[in-house]
């Protein structure tokens, strides 16, 4: 562990127990990391630096807010690397950033990987979309591919926000057997 890490992690054992002066310093050292972090990784898709500050801000109030969750056994930067990296994934859905703006060696750092990476590379998922009924083909574009909110991807499917959820679920599931089965020799 390095002296970095051994302080922060500290000063965040200090913060969960109450103290305010760390909880303070935390966010004040963990700021400095984030805006070179931000603006590192927007300056290589041309965005300016007060986009950086904007995300700055959005984790620290992130790690402020979740500061509960953080589990003490483990390390406290991957935690904090982790709430960096979806703010700036959500930043870039926000904005309409496209992949194509990245720089090919950093598009691995800004995608969100899961178990399913190499299957939804071998498989064409909108051709998969296409398979599934209207209406679950609609919430699961809205919210897994577009981005949107649930609330938002009831309004543009003209279903209630529950429905989203359900079909949202169903789909994938159905997604998962769809490409299980092409999957088979």
């Amino acid at each position: 562990m390095t002296t970095t890490e051994k302080e922060l992690k500290a000063l965040m054992l200090a913060s969960q127990e109450g103290d305010a002066a760390s909880h303070r310093t935390l966010l004040e050292r963990l700021s400095k990391h984030l805006r070179a972090y931000y603006k590192r990784r927007l300056a290589s898709i041309g965005r300016g630096a007060s986009e950086a500050e904007d995300l700055v801000q959005e984790a620290v109030l992130a790690i402020h807010i979740q500061r509960h969750t953080y589990d003490p056994s483990e390390p406290l930067t991957p935690w904090v690397h982790a709430i960096a990296r979806y703010k700036l994934i959500d930043f870039l859905r926000r904005t309409r950033a496209s992949l194509a703006d990245v720089p090919i060696d950093e598009a691995d750092e800004l995608v969100a990987h899961d178990d399913h990476v190499s299957a939804e590379n071998s498989f064409d998922v909108k051709q998969l979309l296409t398979r599934l009924p209207k209406k679950m083909q609609c919430a699961i574009e809205a919210v897994k591919i577009n981005g949107l909110s649930i609330a938002e991807a009831a309004q543009r499917c003209a279903i209630s926000e529950a429905a989203v959820k359900v079909n949202i679920h169903r789909g994938l599931k159905a997604l998962a057997a769809l490409i299980a089965q092409r999957a088979e020799p």
